[in-house]
């Protein structure tokens, strides 16, 4: 796939659109409510979890940021799989990552349904989540810029609740308002700052990268982005940055404000600030904020997922009917496809229990991983491929190889510890799995294309 075939989409994201994409698929029900179960894990020592988390993170975001730069297409790391490492290995990122945005894009369909059962309880939640599925999908297939504008909104709600979060909290710890100034010792004062060890500390961090799921979108936009070789650069640099923000500074004002063995105890800790500051509206806000935040995974699942489908579909892995582009420059069939797929969870709403579904979001916890390891694995073949121009990189990731090992190493890590959790143990089992299943898919993909070709 070529980046003369990848022109045919339209150039319409200015930085200000991707950055925001980022931040949206990054800033959501990680924060706002999967917080409080990584805080019971490690305490206080929350926030290292996020620096470290942030860390890994960065680093490969900046691998991926490396590849697009040079080669800004859509698909982004299937693309480059594809072409340094192989078929199977593009056919691989491509499908896995397609298959863990529609997990998401279904679950966050669902809990839109109950957000807005909150104002409406008799308000049916299949026909809400089914509202803003066509909604959603009719402004993606607009064209890309109204996307972006959609996202860029969509987030910055997000951005000034966590930002009024901090705000509100400062006010607490320095002049108590209506009380005593709260003053910082919860840090230390029930059990220390990591109360349950580096074991705590360990476990936490597979919640933690989950929360970080979504900032690989950069990599996706720059087929459409309109100066990538300018954009792309400025806006992982400050994403990365933006994002430990508003993680670690609103979580070290929780871990301020209120102690860490009594969150998640009276609610949401974001509601609690709320209480403690006397606004009766609390629920309320959040309630707006985090349906925002829902329908903001949404949007960019659908428009991630139409880009992959585009992009293997480019590649010959996919069928050729998803490179069908519309007069708007839009990737039209393969954006309704994946809306279409993420339908059925009006079906699973029905049929399984809520349980099994959190064990299904388990399996995309797995997918990302698979994810990530190989953006770092294919860092190191699109460097071997360009070592004689290495020093010519417009945008050269830092400390290779000797990061794209740590990250492999870490990534192991995390996986180890999912076996250690019960929610996530199963969802590691399931991995093998899931990769016969994708490589029995590409040697039927192999097998029509061979008789086709024959005939």
């Amino acid at each position: 796939m070529s980046s003369d075939t990848q022109s045919h989409l339209a150039r319409g994201l200015k930085n200000r659109h991707i950055q925001m994409i980022a931040l949206g698929g990054a800033i959501g029900t990680g924060l706002f409510y999967g917080s409080a179960a990584s805080i019971q894990l490690v305490g206080p020592g929350i926030i290292v979890s996020y620096i470290v988390g942030g860390f890994v993170m960065y680093l490969i975001m900046r691998m991926l940021g490396e590849m697009s730069t040079e080669e800004p297409v859509a698909g982004a790391f299937s693309h480059f799989a594809y072409k340094y490492w192989g078929e199977f290995a593009g056919f691989l990122a491509g499908w896995n990552y397609w298959f863990l945005y529609i997990l998401v894009s279904m679950a966050e369909l669902t809990v839109v349904g109950i957000y807005v059962a909150y104002w409406f309880p008799d308000f049916p939640a299949w026909a809400t989540s089914l509202i803003v599925l066509v909604t959603i999908t009719v402004l993606n297939l607009i064209n890309v810029r109204m996307y972006g504008e959609m996202e860029f909104w969509f987030a910055l709600i997000k951005v000034l609740a966590v930002i009024g979060m901090i705000v509100l909290g400062l006010v607490l710890i320095v002049f108590g308002l209506g009380g005593e100034a709260t003053g910082i010792s919860n840090l230390w004062s029930h059990g220390g700052f990591f109360p349950n060890g580096i074991w705590g500390l360990l476990l936490s961090l597979v919640v933690v990268m989950f929360s970080f799921g979504g900032t690989e979108l950069i990599g996706i936009t720059a087929g459409e982005a309109d100066d990538p070789k300018k954009s792309i650069p400025q806006a992982i640099k400050q994403v990365m940055w933006r994002i430990l923000i508003f993680y670690i500074g609103a979580l070290t004002v929780m871990m301020i404000i209120f102690p860490w063995n009594q969150v998640g105890m009276e609610g949401s800790p974001f509601v609690t600030i709320f209480s403690k500051l006397g606004i009766g509206s609390a629920a309320n806000i959040l309630n707006f904020v985090v349906l925002t935040a829902a329908i903001s995974v949404y949007n960019s699942g659908i428009y991630s997922n139409g880009r992959m489908l585009y992009s293997l579909a480019e590649q010959g892995n996919a069928p050729k009917l998803f490179t069908k582009l519309g007069a708007n420059k839009v990737p039209y069939v393969a954006v309704l496809f994946s809306s279409a797929c993420t339908l059925v969870v009006v079906v699973i709403n029905y049929l399984i229990p809520e349980g099994a579904f959190m064990q299904v979001m388990a399996v995309a916890t797995t997918a990302a991983t698979i994810t990530w390891v190989m953006i770092v694995l294919v860092h190191m073949k699109f460097r071997k491929a360009h070592a004689a121009d290495a020093g010519k990189l417009t945008f050269p990731a830092p400390f290779y190889p000797i990061a794209n090992y740590f990250c492999i190493a870490f990534m192991a890590v995390i996986i180890l510890m999912m076996t250690q959790m019960d929610s996530m143990r199963d969802a590691v089992y399931v991995l093998p799995i899931w990769l016969v299943v994708l490589y029995i898919g590409f040697t039927v993909r192999k097998r029509v294309q061979a008789k086709a070709a024959t005939a």
